[in-house]
């Protein structure tokens, strides 16, 4: 007789909090979109919002899956293509983002700047794409995460720069938010294969992304 899998409580607080996040980007994009009433600034919004859910749909429904039901022969090929697709839609995400600083009459962004920043995130995208990433197993390649994670982190550092320099709540709040999920994130990028438990700093990171979804909402 097959052996029934237990489930942790772990395992189940995660797959929640993961279902809750999902969730959470699905009604703000409802509400972006139904609220908007044709204001460009909140379909930008809702676009953002989309790219956001749904590439991280793309690696966080196999988590899922694999927390509750344990792993399968696709488990490793779906969480890396999920890792790779969410990888570029958080690239857009960005690039959303940037867009939408521009249309609240934010400071106008130097020549230079602007093209430091389309060029690191068509890099990144470009990145992701090398096959030499082993998006597809479990050991992944260090050197080509080091390689797509430097121009992402310019791209961040960039955000944090301009959306500070906005001097408003709004530009003071999204500018901690980028900092602190990009705290988050890089050490996850250079440590979990080999210590797995920083792999939870990826909570507080989602934590950053639905705050800087709250603040979108605000503005309606």
């Amino acid at each position: 007789m097959k052996e029934e899998r237990k489930i942790s409580v772990g395992q189940i607080m995660e797959s929640v909090f993961e279902i809750g996040y999902l969730l959470f980007d699905l009604i703000a994009f409802v509400l972006f979109i139904s609220q908007s009433q044709g204001r460009q600034m909140f379909i930008l919004y809702a676009f953002l919002t989309l790219f956001l859910g749904t590439g991280d749909a793309f690696h966080l429904v196999p988590r899922i899956k694999r927390s509750l039901r344990g792993e399968d022969s696709y488990t490793e090929y779906t969480i890396g293509l999920g890792l790779m697709i969410s990888s570029i839609t958080m690239t857009i995400f960005y690039m959303i983002l940037f867009v939408i600083r521009t249309m609240m009459g934010a400071p106008i962004v130097p020549f230079g700047l602007q093209i430091l920043i389309v060029s690191m995130a068509l890099l990144r995208i470009v990145l992701c794409l090398f096959p030499q990433n082993n998006w597809f197993h479990k050991e992944g390649n260090m050197k080509w995460s080091f390689f797509r994670n430097v121009p992402i982190t310019i791209v961040g550092i960039c955000m944090i720069y301009l959306f500070a320099t906005m001097h408003t709540s709004f530009g003071n709040q999204m500018a901690a938010a980028i900092f602190f999920s990009f705290l988050c994130y890089l050490p996850v990028t250079i440590w979990s294969k080999t210590h797995p438990k920083v792999g939870l700093l990826m909570i507080p990171k989602t934590c950053m992304y639905i705050w800087m979804l709250c603040l979108g909402l605000q503005l309606l």
